[in-house]
């Protein structure tokens, strides 16, 4: 796989974005024990497979956007339920560690076809 330019620089922005809910995580004093349980929560949105592609990549994105977990912080802070911050922040942690490892937002064409390539 070579990495280079606007790829490079998609990959750069997840590892940064997961670093930095890493450390919001450990600031916000909940337990990593926590963390390991929901890391992999987001990719149950896989399961709208089963009904089709186009469930199913309508499914996985809305899951793998970093739009669904910044919507849900406002709507916790708007509801006063601050405390809840941390599921938030490990959604966002999913999210970069998937653009890390190079796996985009889903075409409804395949699973394999993604916003960043061909996984």
């Amino acid at each position: 796989m070579k990495f280079s330019g606007p790829k490079l620089l998609l990959h750069a922005e997840g590892a940064t974005v997961l670093l930095a809910a890493c450390i919001l995580y450990r600031h916000s004093g909940e337990s990593w024990g926590k963390f390991a349980a929901l890391f992999l929560a987001p990719d149950l949105s896989m399961l709208g497979y089963v009904f089709g592609k186009s469930v199913g990549a309508r499914a996985y994105n809305t899951f793998h956007t970093y739009s669904a977990p910044i919507l849900l912080w406002m709507v916790l802070l708007l509801a006063h339920e601050s405390s809840l911050f941390w599921i938030c922040v490990i959604w966002i942690a999913h999210i970069g560690f998937d653009r890390t490892l190079g796996y985009g937002l889903k075409y409804e064409s395949e699973f394999k076809d993604t916003h960043l390539n061909r996984v």
